[in-house]
């Protein structure tokens, strides 16, 4: 059988998440390796929290990156095979990239903390936000979106899966597309818990400065296919690449279309590495998608190659 894996965004933190890997040597020493390079316990604040601090952009992209290449380094430290290709919700293509062997680790970490503070800087705290619409198609999100900017940015984020859209902006721009998606027939409306506004037009000032820092971090071709979320194909060049990389930050993330466009290429089975089961979640809801499973503990690791091997 063919399989992905794919590395998911921010939403996936909580506290505690990395307490069912902590008996994976890989892991451990992964975390320790993140922490030498920023300064500062990724671990501590992983297990401990508080939430709040968990949350906020700068802590969330480094930890995550952390905890997802920390996993694959588990993953195939057990004999866990190579995927056929990857991809990776937003953040999480940076954890692509670093096991696809196009990005190495600490270079990906520095990459993704000056990404987090672009990203702060661009939107300060309180003046953006972002919500969830189930229930409603794509396009009448879209003019939903367009209804209610009333001069602000309201856009579509993220294309998660059928029938569950993310769309962002300016704070007022936001509760007005809520309001609006309510009234015309969403089924629910929730708010998502980020700093930033990611993935809307507000993030061009923060493209603008990850493309100059990018612009010095060595990527080379990668090992394996990636499918980048805002162009939907794979990119081997490394310009390329650092392109598709600062594209973005700005674009919406579209994962169905990420899953259809692997689903095409024939892969049946997408293995989420990663804290958290939200991808694994969305792409059950996904047409082609045969099995959706989640690198969840040490246990799951060792079934799901188990499963492979059959």
């Amino acid at each position: 059988m063919d399989f992905a894996l794919v590395f998911p965004g921010q939403g996936s933190q909580s506290v505690g998440m990395m307490a069912p890997y902590d008996s994976l040597n890989e892991v451990r020493n992964t975390f320790s390796q993140a922490s030498e390079v920023l300064g500062f316990d990724l671990w501590d604040m992983a297990q401990q929290g508080p939430a709040e601090t968990l949350n906020l952009t700068v802590n969330t992209q480094p930890l995550l990156l952390t905890a997802e290449v920390a996993i694959y380094r588990a993953w195939r430290a057990a004999h866990g095979p190579e995927p056929k290709a990857m991809a990776g919700h937003s953040l999480g293509e940076y954890a692509a990239l670093v096991a696809a062997e196009a990005l190495s680790f600490p270079d990906a970490l520095r990459t993704v903390r000056f990404r987090a503070e672009a990203m702060q800087r661009a939107v300060p705290e309180g003046t953006g936000s972002m919500a969830a619409i189930l229930g409603m198609d794509d396009e009448r999100i879209r003019q939903v979106c367009r209804d209610a900017a009333q001069g602000e940015v309201l856009e579509p984020a993220n294309f998660n899966s059928p029938g569950q859209v993310v769309i962002a902006g300016h704070k007022a721009a936001v509760s007005r597309g809520a309001a609006l998606a309510t009234e015309r027939g969403a089924r629910k409306v929730m708010p998502v818990a980020m700093s930033v506004p990611s993935h809307c037009s507000l993030m061009k000032p923060a493209a603008e400065k990850l493309r100059d820092f990018i612009a010095e971090i060595r990527i080379d071709r990668p090992r394996i296919s990636i499918i980048h979320n805002a162009d939907l194909r794979a990119i081997t060049d490394p310009a390329e690449i650092k392109a598709a990389l600062v594209r973005q930050l700005f674009s919406p993330v579209r994962w169905v279309d990420t899953v259809k466009t692997l689903t095409a290429q024939g892969i049946t089975h997408f293995i989420e590495s990663g804290p958290g089961k939200i991808l694994t979640g969305m792409n059950k809801r996904i047409d082609g998608v045969q099995q959706a499973i989640v690198l969840s503990d040490a246990d799951a690791i060792r079934q799901t190659i188990a499963l492979l091997a059959q």
